[in-house]
């Protein structure tokens, strides 16, 4: 990967582009959590903070690095019970990598996807509490 910048600068005839770190990191959580089996992003205290305090943080759970012209993506996830998680990643990989090459133009070189949890239906977490334990 070339050298990290806060952001990617794309230089031609009419100006510069600049593409933060913080837009890659948006596109890409929104992309991931349209995935059907992906129960949400995994932040971390900082992200949880926001979200009481009535601010949504799009780029919860990713890490981007940008480059010039590349961009590696971390996301942390937690999974639906029931889903096949390989399944999963793969498709969040693919549909990560197509938003954020269609939207910015950066060649994504790869996307690590980091499964945090599994949510468990709240029905069935119920239903478990009404079976009688031994003592």
């Amino acid at each position: 990967m070339e050298e990290i910048n806060a952001n990617s600068n794309l230089q031609d005839e009419m100006g510069s582009i600049r593409i933060t770190d913080e837009v890659v990191a948006i596109i890409s959580g929104i992309a991931a959590t349209e995935v059907s089996g992906v129960a949400g992003m995994s932040g971390g205290i900082a992200g949880g903070i926001a979200e009481m305090l009535g601010r949504k943080n799009l780029s919860k759970g990713v890490k981007v690095e940008v480059g010039e012209k590349e961009a590696a993506i971390d996301l942390y996830i937690i999974v639906e019970y029931g889903y096949r998680i390989p399944d999963i990643a793969w498709e969040i990989q693919e549909k990560v990598k197509k938003s954020v090459e269609t939207m910015t133009g950066l060649n994504v070189v790869e996307v690590n996807i980091h499964v945090q949890g599994v949510n468990i239906e709240k029905d069935k977490r119920d239903s478990s509490e009404d079976i009688p334990r031994v003592k």
